[in-house]
């Protein structure tokens, strides 16, 4: 009956993990998807001649930036709390027995969180970088509205100004777009590498059953490990050409 009751409670824990991993993706998405937009959010706002509306625009996204983070903050230490109670278990009398495929799973779920986390604190500091960005050219494009309304002079260094200013915000929207590639790109990537990982876990198992089939999964790594290596050097190279062509 004490192993009834242990084994239940390892289920529990597992289902917990799972429900928060579960409240955690959908989070992290509409975060990531909250960041992409803030930008263009904002490019639209500032053709307003309204001086309310976008700062009721900008507090609004703010809030729900603030409310987001708190919230994903929560989960992730309820997650972390659920790992820590996995890991006790572990130690416990009586399942020595379990401990080797118990641990296979603890080890899974901190990864996921790992993943979670780092997710979360780059999308943070990626929001955090162009609300600074836009309040930054929110300021130049004001101190140019003021140079011309005060001198009332449509004179060529004004021009020259605005055309450069005109070149900052198409380059800033390029990059953005870069960025919600890239961010979209690493999601998928992140889901294909879970696959992958239970799959090599598998062809693993199976490797050490039956030994003859190792030189056919150490070719297969071999080749796998080379299509990455050509994926990541053409991703570089996409990334060096947009890069290129924003700052030209």
């Amino acid at each position: 009956m004490a192993g009834i009751g242990s084994s239940n409670y390892w289920e529990d824990l597992r289902k917990q993990a799972r429900q928060l991993e579960n409240e955690l993706d959908l989070k992290l998405v509409s975060f990531s998807k909250l960041c992409t937009s803030y930008s263009s959010s904002r490019d639209g706002r500032r053709g307003e001649t309204s001086d309310t509306t976008p700062l009721l625009n900008n507090s609004t996204q703010d809030r729900m930036f603030d409310t987001m983070s708190v919230e994903i903050e929560q989960l992730l230490a309820k997650l972390t709390g659920v790992n820590d109670k996995m890991a006790e278990y572990t130690n416990t009398p009586g399942t020595a027995s379990l401990n080797a495929a118990l641990m296979h799973t603890l080890q899974r779920h901190r990864d996921i969180l790992q993943d979670y986390t780092h997710e979360f604190h780059k999308t943070k500091g990626n929001f955090l970088a162009i609300r600074e960005r836009e309040d930054l050219l929110g300021s130049v494009r004001k101190d140019i509205e003021t140079y011309k309304s005060g001198s009332g002079v449509n004179n060529r260094r004004t021009e020259l100004f605005l055309k450069e200013h005109e070149h900052l915000r198409n380059s800033d929207r390029l990059m953005d777009d870069t960025i919600s590639i890239a961010m979209a790109t690493k999601e998928n990537m992140t889901s294909q590498r879970g696959m992958l990982k239970s799959i090599h876990s598998r062809v693993n198992t199976l490797a050490n059953r039956f030994p003859t089939i190792n030189s056919l999964i150490q070719r297969i790594n071999l080749r796998k490990r080379r299509d990455s290596l050509i994926l990541g050097t053409v991703i570089g190279v996409c990334t060096i050409l947009l890069l290129l062509y924003a700052f030209h």
